[in-house]
Order: C-alpha cells, then sequence, then structure tokens
C-alpha cells in the first residue's frame, strides 16, 4: 500500500511539473470565440457544454479597435487562467479582412484581466521585425520581417520549466502559424514565449516542419503523460488530424494518418478545440465546418486518448459561433458573467 501511494505522489508530482494550463470549475462552460457576425470577441456560457447561451446577444465583449492595433479586428480568441489562478490571459490573431480584403495579417494581440469583464492588452506588429520582442539579439527566423504575411491563431500553454535568461522560471507558450512569402513556400507552426506578465514576447522559433502547410494548433496535456496536438493540414491530404509529443517545444512526430475528424466527407474543417467535460476523462472536440452555406460548428467525441473521433452536432444556442476556446467555470464566475451580461442588455434596450 504504501509504494502504491509513493507511486502515485510520484506520478503527482511528473505531472505537476510538466506543461499545463490551470483547470478550475465544475459549474459551467465559457465559450469565447470569434464571432461569425464580425471579426470581434464573444461569450457565451453554458452548463452541459453542448447548450449556450449568448453573453451580450452575442455582441463584442470588448472594442477590437482599441486592444487590436494593427487592423482594429480579434479573431480566433483563446482563453484561459493566468499561471497562478488569479485572473486570465488571452491571445486574439490581429486581423480584419472587412477592412483589408485580403487573407494576410501582421501580428497577434496579448491580453490579460482580473474578471473576464474588464481587459489591458499589448499589441505586436511582427512587421517592426527583432525589436518588438523581448530578446531582439536571439537568431531570427527571418531575414527581412517587414515581409511577414500571416500570424495566425496564437494559443497559450502555461511551461512552469522555462528559464529565463534574468533565471526567472515559468512562462507562456504561444504558438501560432505564420508565413512569410519571400522566405518560405507555405504556413508552418512557430512558438514564442510570454512573461507572467503577460507583456513581453521572446522571438519566434520554428515548432516543426512536415513539408507543408499547418494552422490552427491545440495542444492538450492528457493522462498518458504526452502532448496531444490537434490542427489542421493545408498540404496533403486535408482535415483535422492530430500528433504526439513527449516535449512541448520540439519531437512533434507526423500526424497519425489514419485517425482524424474524417466524418463530415469533403466539408472543409479547422479551428479545433478540444475540451472535457467536468467529470469526464474522455474529450470533445469542436471545430468550424466552413465550406457549408450556412456554416455549422460542430462538437464531436473523442476518447481519453483524443482518438476515435465519432457522433458530431452543432452546438447550440450560440449567434455566429467560430473559431475559438472552451474554459471551464466557477458558480461564481458564471453568474458574474450572467449578471453583467443581463445588466449591460438592460442598459441597451433603456438607451
Amino acid at each position: 500500500m504504501k509504494k502504491l501511494l509513493f507511486f502515485a505522489f510520484f506520478l503527482t508530482q511528473m505531472m505537476s511539473a510538466q506543461a499545463q494550463n490551470l483547470q478550475k470549475g465544475t459549474y459551467g462552460y465559457l465559450y469565447c470565440h470569434m464571432s461569425d457576425r464580425g471579426e470581434y470577441t464573444a461569450y457565451a456560457l453554458s452548463r452541459d457544454g453542448y447548450n449556450y447561451e449568448d453573453l451580450l446577444e452575442g455582441n463584442a465583449i470588448m472594442d477590437p479597435k482599441e486592444h487590436a492595433r494593427i487592423e482594429g479586428g480579434q479573431r480566433d480568441a483563446y482563453v484561459c487562467r493566468a499561471w497562478n489562478g488569479k485572473g486570465y490571459v488571452m491571445v486574439t490573431t490581429d486581423m480584419c479582412v472587412a477592412k483589408s480584403h485580403k487573407w494576410d495579417n501582421y501580428g497577434i494581440d496579448l491580453l490579460k484581466s482580473d474578471d473576464l469583464i474588464h481587459w489591458t492588452s499589448v499589441t505586436f506588429d511582427y512587421r517592426k521585425g527583432t525589436s518588438i520582442f523581448c530578446n531582439p539579439e536571439a537568431e531570427s527566423v527571418y531575414k527581412d520581417w517587414s515581409t511577414i504575411n500571416r500570424v495566425w491563431a496564437p494559443q497559450i500553454f502555461w511551461d512552469p520549466n522555462y528559464v529565463w535568461d534574468n533565471g526567472d522560471k515559468g512562462g507562456y507558450f504561444i504558438y501560432y502559424s505564420m508565413l512569410n512569402r519571400p522566405e518560405e513556400g507555405y504556413d508552418r507552426m512557430y512558438y514564442s514565449y510570454a512573461d507572467k506578465s503577460f507583456t513581453r514576447l521572446t522571438q519566434p522559433k520554428l515548432l516543426f516542419d512536415w513539408g507543408y502547410a499547418t494552422i490552427d494548433a491545440d495542444i492538450n496535456l492528457l493522462s498518458d503523460g504526452k502532448y496531444h496536438m490537434l490542427i489542421k493540414k493545408e498540404g496533403g491530404q486535408r482535415g483535422i488530424f492530430t500528433a504526439t509529443s513527449d516535449h512541448l517545444s520540439y519531437g512533434w512526430g507526423e500526424p497519425v494518418a489514419d485517425d482524424y475528424v474524417s466524418f463530415e466527407g469533403k466539408k472543409n474543417c479547422e479551428g479545433s478545440s478540444a475540451f472535457q467535460l467536468i467529470g469526464d476523462k474522455t474529450w470533445r472536440v469542436a471545430y468550424i465546418q466552413y465550406s457549408d452555406n450556412p456554416k455549422h460548428y460542430r462538437i464531436c467525441k473523442a476518447d481519453e486518448n483524443l482518438r476515435n473521433f465519432h457522433d458530431p452536432v452543432d452546438i447550440k444556442g450560440v449567434t455566429g459561433p467560430q473559431h475559438g476556446s472552451f474554459m471551464r467555470l466557477t458558480k461564481k464566475e458564471y453568474n458574474r458573467l450572467k449578471k453583467w451580461s443581463d445588466a449591460q442588455n438592460e442598459k441597451a434596450k433603456a438607451q
């Protein structure tokens, strides 16, 4: 019995040393997403993970022009808890297709909040080059940053083992795809680290290159101790695939060829986001089926190993669901957001 207890303690300690976003809350879910009605961030709440209620009637929860300082549009919102449980952090793609009329952009926005309602932010315009990063002297992945074409779909993963030059430990692993057409032939996955203040960012490094375009990565740590990635393959056989690694920033083998989101036929899917229902060891995988008209935002089931995808259904109750993320909420958080939304709705009606 003592040996079993020691092994359980050792396993817990080993797992706690791995990168992982803090999970908390057993009351409900927040779906934080780009709205398909406009390039802004919207919220919806749910008690069961499938049936949602828009907050602010599906309108923007913040002014995108205030926080997306390059193009004034926020896409692909990803939200999670701060590393110490005190507050929240978010990343968005700074991009406005409605304004630029092209599928290019130049940077990302890092945001933080104490209550999920009021946000402060910093914007990183990659066209300005290495001077925007906190380690400008490091080796650069590009010769000329002014020709950057895409900085897409950033996401966050807390890494307690990252060590900064001054000896501080712990950083937010920010991973995203980039394209610089004069210097590379297709979109590839890169990563940077943000500090605990969520205002400083390291120069990007290449995460992997499989020889074809990849975007919209979503990483989770599973009970097998491995990092599992959902990712959209733009090249080769298209679709949402999975890959694994023993390490967060390297060692990503090519995707599993025979187990992927294949049941949508020839319909185009992207923007996957995996989450677990409260008290359930299996997974749910959400994604946008964007080739449909109207589009369908789907949630399918997967097993404990984020494999064997099946039983897709449409999300319910969300106006304009698009690329986003899911976070579990406490009852206090859920009720605070609901009360805020109700108050804002009443204020709008009175005007």
